[in-house]
């Protein structure tokens, strides 16, 4: 979706217009107004995607970002079924990665992607496991991670009915290292 500033303005003073008169609807004004104001127009369509919007592709960082959470909401859930043996595996085998197997988010300054997973999580309530955490890392993460998702995607078509392995969960988590 793209929009002239004309369109914009109109768009902020309906939403404020609604919010005002406090108008029971089905659009949430308050979220329109959020996604147009930092502009991210992708999330209206995610949100309200009953409604023909033009076809177009969403940001490359928003696919990244969902790939990047989804990678961690299977790594996470499946550490936590990990026995303790295991998870000491994962802890020595995986080091100094296997110390905290958990989402610690983005570079709020840096990424946008902390942004994008803010939008995904709390306003259109995407990966709820990670509902209520700090977003941001407060150190670059995008580097790494694709390489982790790339060591995923290659044992994802294994798990559709289980969860990694200490083994699987060890070479994701060392897939951050450069080379």
């Amino acid at each position: 979706m793209k929009l002239s500033d004309g369109e914009r303005l109109i768009i902020l003073m309906l939403a404020d217009l609604s919010k005002s008169l406090k108008i029971k609807g089905e659009m949430d004004p308050e979220f329109i107004e959020k996604m147009v104001i930092n502009n991210d127009l992708w999330a209206i369509n995610w949100k309200y995607h009953g409604i023909q919007f033009e076809k177009g592709e969403d940001p490359p960082e928003v696919r990244e970002t969902c790939d990047i959470l989804d990678m961690w909401s299977f790594v996470e859930a499946g550490y936590k079924k990990l026995s303790a043996a295991d998870k000491k595996k994962v802890k020595t085998e995986a080091a100094p990665y296997g110390d905290d197997v958990k989402f610690h988010g983005f570079d709020g300054n840096h990424e946008p992607h902390t942004f994008i997973a803010g939008v995904l999580i709390k306003d259109l309530e995407r990966w709820s496991e990670f509902k209520g955490r700090a977003l941001n890392a407060h150190t670059r993460t995008v580097e790494r991670y694709p390489r982790m998702c790339r060591a995923f995607e290659g044992i994802r078509p294994s798990l559709d009915m289980r969860h990694p392995s200490a083994d699987e969960i060890t070479k994701i988590l060392l897939a951050q290292k450069h080379g």
